[in-house]
């Protein structure tokens, strides 16, 4: 038995038991990881650099571009670590800083993702009003209170975890370091006052995702009165992924902390932790930014440009 002031490191998941299949885990989270960093420095680059691209709807790209970023550095590289130094380790502090930093760019990332819905919702349905809600100043606020609001979300809970006493030893069932799996080691009551914290946050991220669904709602009645089919579709083949991508971020995230107890297993565990930390942070520059055309010719020119100078 030992309490959290004895721990000074915590063990995490081996993804595998043989060298190979370590090796093969390795592969698959460098090119996770290398797409995620190509496309959204694409975007932050080009988007920073390209003046006409200044807009709200590019400004809250760059945001995500940025949260999708900050969420990959943050689990990945230490189990890229792992699988080719064939160690389980991540210190104290580490795995502090590691709870905090995922809560902390994930909550940043749904609520800037509520707010790109909400732009797409007033330059489809209110359209004369654009200017007026979505100002540069507006926008600004918009951003600034995401990225706030996941600061203290994430200091709350990785406070409120890491007081509480451990004794059930200082083994993680999962890859990275999660809440729900610290909170397997603890041995105090009071981690029940922590579950309703969770519960809490789990409901304010189930509140942003039903006013994505109605604001969708309320942008495919505005489509669907448009007179062409080919302006119909192209709306949909670019609402309906961001729609997926979202519900896959949200619905797997909860799932993956609210589940009760008796449903977890190694495997269900690490499966509900890729497919909301890891995939749709490789997917978005793709789906929500590469599809655009106007940031494509963007990206393009800002590409021409840098070979030619070099």
């Amino acid at each position: 038995m030992s309490n959290s002031s004895s721990i000074s490191h915590f063990l995490l998941l081996a993804l595998a038991d043989t060298r190979q299949l370590q090796l093969l885990h390795f592969c698959l989270f460098l090119g996770i990881s290398l797409a995620a960093l190509l496309g959204n420095g694409l975007i932050i680059s080009t988007v920073t650099c390209g003046h006409h691209l200044h807009t709200p709807m590019f400004f809250f790209l760059l945001n995500l571009a940025l949260s999708d970023l900050g969420s990959i550095c943050t689990t990945v590289p230490k189990a890229m670590h792992n699988s080719l130094w064939d160690t389980s380790t991540i210190s104290y502090s580490g795995c502090a800083a590691q709870v905090f930093l995922l809560i902390f760019f994930m909550g940043a990332e749904l609520f800037v993702l509520t707010i790109m819905c909400y732009d797409r919702y007033v330059s489809i349905c209110k359209p004369l009003h654009y200017g007026t809600l979505l100002g540069s100043r507006a926008c600004a606020h918009m951003a600034a209170a995401a990225w706030a609001s996941a600061f203290l979300n994430a200091l709350l809970h990785t406070a409120n975890t890491f007081f509480l006493p451990l004794c059930h030893g200082n083994a993680l069932g999962q890859f990275f370091c999660e809440i729900p799996q610290i909170l397997k080691l603890s041995c105090s009551k009071s981690h029940l006052r922590l579950f309703r914290l969770i519960a809490f946050s789990v409901c304010l991220a189930f509140g942003c995702f039903v006013f994505i669904v109605f604001s969708y709602v309320q942008i495919f009645r505005a489509v669907l009165r448009i007179p062409s089919e080919q302006g119909r579709h192209k709306a949909f083949s670019t609402c309906l992924p961001h729609l997926a991508v979202v519900s896959l971020f949200v619905c797997t995230g909860a799932f993956s902390y609210l589940k009760p107890p008796s449903m977890s297993s190694p495997s269900l565990d690490l499966a509900l932790s890729v497919l909301y930390s890891v995939v749709p942070q490789a997917l978005n520059p793709l789906i929500y930014s590469l599809r655009n055309q106007e940031l494509k010719a963007a990206v393009w020119r800002l590409m021409t440009g840098w070979f030619r100078k070099h």
